[in-house]
């Protein structure tokens, strides 16, 4: 069953609402007024309904969310110039911009080249050492051919450190999704769990103990939204028809009488009309 996302609550922040939810249904048996969970309703039955209220839940902690969403567009903002810093720098010690990609070009093809000219050489090196008697020549494109395979496992192992050290800086000053074990300045850190505590305590507890409370003891009162707007009664009433003898008595059938034809009086031939 398709779920529609709260308007203020963005599709990156779904997962960890649904987190919050998860770890609040899982804990419930430490909390007294969360005792009656499995006897009325089962956690699967609760989470559905809080999924189904997430505009009314997540509405509780409005606030504080769009507090957390400012904060952490403002370190995005921040982390996208000063790449665009580096970028700028890197562009002014070579104007052409033409020194990276060269660089880029040779990192990857001086592997290829040394290695290709490293089978071609040994190859035809001892093809030429196999004949008799071998030319002078077999010995030295053997040696040559060596050369090119030393040089092609260096470029290989620089290629391989250039990889690793642009996947650490990329890495260094990205900034990844939001993840629970993720290392975030103090201002964002403090703003997102200000969030999940306002989405803890104002919104998805007192969503469950009204889920769970007796329907006759007005749960409604105690929690920001209606009972009536979340579970709602699945079901139909009967209509009611009356008998025929409340009604107004039938009135009498209209009656047809077929019409009287009689068929004309022919005689035989000999009969002939006056």
């Amino acid at each position: 069953m398709h779920m529609n996302s709260a308007p203020h609550l963005l599709t990156e922040d779904r997962p960890e609402y649904e987190r919050i939810l998860d770890d609040a249904l899982r804990h419930a048996h430490e909390r007294p007024d969360l005792a009656a969970i499995g006897e009325r309703l089962n956690p699967v039955q609760l989470r559905t309904m809080a999924m189904a209220a997430t505009a009314l839940i997540t509405a509780t902690a409005a606030t504080e969310y769009e507090h957390y969403v400012k904060a952490r567009e403002e370190l995005r903002a921040a982390t996208a110039d000063a790449d665009q810093d580096a970028a700028g720098l890197i562009g002014a010690d070579d104007p052409s911009g033409s020194g990276a990609g060269l660089g880029a070009v040779v990192t990857v093809l001086a592997p290829v080249l040394a290695g290709t000219a490293a089978v071609i050489f040994l190859l035809v090196g001892y093809i030429l050492k196999m004949l008799s008697p071998p030319p002078s020549v077999a010995g030295s494109m053997v040696s040559v051919g060596w050369v090119f395979a030393a040089l092609t496992a260096a470029a290989i192992l620089v290629a391989a450190v250039g990889l690793l050290i642009a996947a650490l800086r990329n890495g260094s000053t990205s900034l990844a999704a939001d993840d629970p074990g993720e290392e975030l300045p103090e201002d964002v850190a403090r703003a997102r769990e200000d969030w999940r505590h306002a989405l803890l305590e104002r919104g998805i507890l007192p969503f469950l103990r009204d889920a769970l409370a007796d329907p006759g003891a007005a749960p409604a009162a105690r929690t920001p939204y209606p009972s009536a707007n979340r579970i709602p009664k699945i079901g139909y009433s009967r209509p009611d028809f009356s008998s025929p003898d409340d009604g107004p008595a039938a009135a009498p059938r209209p009656t047809f009488t077929s019409p009287d034809f009689t068929s004309p009086d022919f005689g035989g031939p000999e009969h002939e009309m006056d």
